[in-house]
């Protein structure tokens, strides 16, 4: 993953903001029309801090998705980019899992999942 890693990939968007053995919780931030460079994510659990629209693409496809801020959502292992197409901020927080939880990444999976 270090190869794909969001933090090294796309400094100016993602930060970490804490760290274990466990986790390592991400911060998110952009603009509408701003985009991301292709990236991995671990299974995570993602938190909106506000709502937006963004297009995300993986090497299988591409996804629009709208998503209400203060909700926690499943994202599973993947590799994609993303681009801001709506015209609010994008703000959310990411809690990455390690080790065995962290998954394998699909190119199948795209997206955060409701339930």
């Amino acid at each position: 993953m270090v190869e794909q890693d969001p933090v090294t990939t796309n400094p100016e968007h993602y930060r970490t903001v804490f760290e274990n053995e466990f986790v390592r919780v991400l911060e998110y931030t952009d603009e509408p029309g701003h985009s991301t460079t292709p990236h991995v994510h671990p299974n995570s659990v993602m938190v909106t801090l506000t709502d937006f629209d963004r297009r995300l693409h993986t090497p299988n496809g591409q996804r629009d998705v709208t998503i209400a801020k203060h909700q926690a959502l499943w994202l599973p292992a993947q590799r994609h980019a993303g681009e801001n197409t709506g015209h609010t901020p994008t703000h959310t927080i990411f809690v990455e899992l390690k080790g065995a939880a962290a998954g394998v990444v699909s190119d199948d999976a795209v997206g955060p999942q409701t339930g």
